[in-house]
């Protein structure tokens, strides 16, 4: 094919493009004359950023001299400009905030200029992890914004960053983050294999992550910590952890991870270790009752009430008297109210939600009991499960633990005490059968490894942390602690 010959192909090439381009909404399409001949620039109105284009991009195209696209991209401030022969390509660079320049004479024959249009939200305080003392910084949806938080606090060489494409028609951007001589590298291999093996057409969130890639995709247990702050990442990502971060969400995902970890919220390292302990044995012991509390009362006073010592029995005959209801139905329907509630006040504005949920409650509650549709002892114990259900830091986890209590109410309702023991051998034999990504989910608890008890049930001080925990497997075990001054 002669010169002339290719000229007036890429001619026809280019004129079937920009008949295509015509036809999206929000394309703009200029023309300036140049002694080398007509240029062309084009773009998407609503991707790009009009005052970087009209700073930088036409200034240089009307003043500077320059015989082709290689000159003139010499002359433009920007990095990751592309010059190719593709028009292929074009559609999808202008949806991505690219502008193209094209001159037909000249090889090559597109210029491709990143200005995307930055609307991206400031990083404001944690929401869900709120702190009293420490950082009050949180992720936002802008995965570089992110990748800039986690960098400012973690600034080594280290620190390894691979990023993928996920998602056939979004195509968004994952990030899997590890400190390279720390993290063991099966860990990051298994993510990246995981997430490279995502076969779907949009990820929206790093829930999308979270679901497709974990162990067992039909366990209630997310098999993953997702947290919204950056101080929390840099500190799991130092302890040989991997962190996953994906553009447009504003909650990183964290593996390998332990049930233990569910329960400790990240301010715990910002008390005194005795406390910080206190309150994690707190939330614990509250976990516990919240998933047992109504069960129990269901069980005993269908099955084996004559446990109850007397003193106790008269006050629970004496609360039951008007009540129509087995203990199931009415444990069920307080149940299902408190629910309502709960989902009511989340779905609405907060200010009105925060009104609902206080005001519900006190009137539902008050009125359900002078109906006679249950009784206050019950009243008084699923307010506590309530209670108990929101002390877990990771919002993911509370909503399993309400979950669970369903099918445990029925249980006993059938089969009491002993019902209600199979199923929570039943749900531990579960947990002792999952893991993440690989690794052990129960841990320390089982395998049962005591070195690493030491950041689990309780939080020692720091001096005492000399170890990485063993359950991720870390290249480097040894870490330096602080000195003991107490001897």
């Amino acid at each position: 094919m002669t010169k002339k010959a290719s000229q007036k192909k890429a001619e026809r090439d280019f004129d079937r493009l920009l008949k295509k381009l015509k036809t999206k909404d929000g394309f703009m399409h200029y023309q300036h004359d140049h002694p080398q001949g007509t240029m062309h620039l084009g773009y998407l109105k609503t991707a790009v950023d009009p005052e970087k284009l009209e700073k930088y991009i036409l200034p240089r195209m009307q003043e500077y001299i320059y015989n082709d696209l290689s000159e003139l991209n010499q002359f433009i401030p920007f990095t990751k400009t592309e010059l190719t022969n593709d028009s292929s390509q074009i559609q999808e660079k202008l949806v991505n905030g690219f502008v193209f320049i094209y001159m037909a004479n000249t090889r090559p024959s597109f210029l491709l200029i990143p200005l995307p249009l930055d609307e991206k939200r400031q990083v404001a305080i944690p929401e869900i992890e709120f702190s009293v003392v420490g950082p009050k910084e949180a992720f936002v949806e802008d995965i570089d914004t992110n990748l800039n938080l986690i960098r400012k606090r973690l600034t080594i060489p280290e620190l390894h960053v691979r990023k993928l494409k996920v998602g056939t028609i979004t195509k968004t951007e994952v990030a899997v983050l590890s400190i390279d001589g720390i993290s063991d590298e099966e860990n990051v291999n298994t993510a990246i294999q995981r997430i490279e093996g995502v076969d779907i057409d949009q990820v929206i969130d790093s829930s999308y992550i979270q679901q497709t890639i974990a162990d067992n995709k039909n366990s209630p247990f997310p098999q993953l910590l997702d947290t919204e702050r950056p101080d929390r990442i840099a500190a799991v990502l130092a302890e040989g952890k991997i962190a996953i971060v994906v553009d447009g969400s504003p909650h990183v995902l964290i593996g390998p991870t332990t049930l233990i970890e569910f329960f400790s919220a990240f301010e715990d390292y910002f008390l005194n270790w005795m406390t910080a302990s206190a309150f994690r044995m707190i939330r614990i012991v509250a976990v516990f009752f919240s998933i047992l509390i109504t069960p129990m009362y269901v069980a005993v006073l269908t099955h084996h009430f004559e446990i109850v010592p007397q003193a106790l029995l008269t006050t629970l005959i004496n609360s039951r008297a008007q009540v129509p209801f087995p203990p199931i139905m009415e444990a069920i329907l307080l149940e299902f109210t408190i629910e309502l509630l709960r989902e009511a006040g989340a779905r609405l504005p907060t200010k009105i939600g925060q009104t609902i949920g206080i005001v519900g409650g006190i009137v539902v509650g008050t009125a359900a009991v002078d109906a006679g549709m249950t009784s206050n002892v019950l009243l008084i114990l699923i307010a506590l499960a309530a209670l108990g259900s929101f002390t877990t830091p990771v919002y993911k986890m509370g909503n399993t633990i309400r979950l669970i209590r369903f099918p445990l109410l029925l249980i006993s309702h059938v089969y009491g005490m002993i019902g209600l023991a199979v199923a929570i051998a039943f749900i531990m034999v579960h947990l002792l059968r999952l893991t993440s990504l690989g690794r052990p989910f129960f841990e320390p608890i089982y395998p049962f490894r005591p070195a690493d008890f030491k950041d689990a049930l309780i939080r020692l001080p720091f001096d005492k942390q000399k170890k990485r925990p063993f359950q991720v497997r870390p290249d480097k075990v040894n870490r330096p602690v602080g000195k003991d001054h107490t001897k």
